[in-house]
C-alpha cells in the first residue's frame, strides 16, 4: 500500500512540475514584441515597461493611469537628431473624475529629440523630450505645444 501512495505521490508531483513548466514557459513568451533598435543605431523611445522602442504605433503617455496615450503613429521620419510623427493624443477628460470620465481623440503632431544615453544600456541613445503640438482642437487646459521630458 505504501508503495503505491509514493508511486502515486510522485507522479502526481511530476505532472504539477510539468504543468508548472508548461503554463510558465507559455506566460513568459511575449505577447508582441516592440521594435528594438540595436545599439549604435537611431536613438529609441522608451515606454512604460522600459521597452526600447523605434517608430511605434502606440506611445502610453500616462503611464499610472494611461489616460493619456498617442495612437495611430505614422512616421516622417526617425533619425539621430530628432523624430517626428502624426497621429492621435487620446486623453481622459476626467469627468466628473478620471474612473467615470470620457477619453477624447485629438490630432497631433508629435515630435522627439535630445538623444542621451540610456541609463540601462548607455551604448543605446534614448530621446529624452516629447513635444505634442495640437493643429486643431486641444484637451481642455493644454497649451497649443506641450512639451515633456521623457523618462530614463
Amino acid at each position: 500500500m505504501r508503495g503505491h501512495r509514493t508511486t502515486r505521490t510522485a507522479a502526481l508531483l511530476c505532472a504539477a512540475l510539468g504543468l508548472t513548466a508548461a503554463v510558465g514557459t507559455a506566460s513568459a513568451a511575449p505577447a508582441a514584441s516592440p521594435p528594438t533598435a540595436p545599439p549604435g543605431a537611431s536613438p529609441v523611445l522608451v515606454d512604460c515597461l522600459w521597452h526600447p522602442q523605434v517608430r511605434p504605433d502606440a506611445f502610453i503617455l500616462a503611464c499610472g493611469d494611461g489616460n493619456s496615450r498617442l495612437a495611430s503613429l505614422k512616421w516622417d521620419h526617425w533619425d539621430a537628431r530628432s523624430a517626428k510623427a502624426r497621429g492621435v493624443n487620446v486623453v481622459n477628460d476626467c469627468k466628473p473624475y478620471c474612473a467615470a470620465g470620457t477619453f477624447h481623440s485629438y490630432p497631433v503632431v508629435v515630435r522627439l529629440d535630445k538623444a542621451q544615453p540610456w541609463k540601462k544600456d548607455p551604448r543605446t541613445q534614448r530621446y529624452d523630450r516629447i513635444v505634442l503640438e495640437y493643429p486643431a482642437q486641444r484637451p481642455e487646459q493644454f497649451a497649443k505645444v506641450m512639451t515633456y521630458p521623457l523618462w530614463d
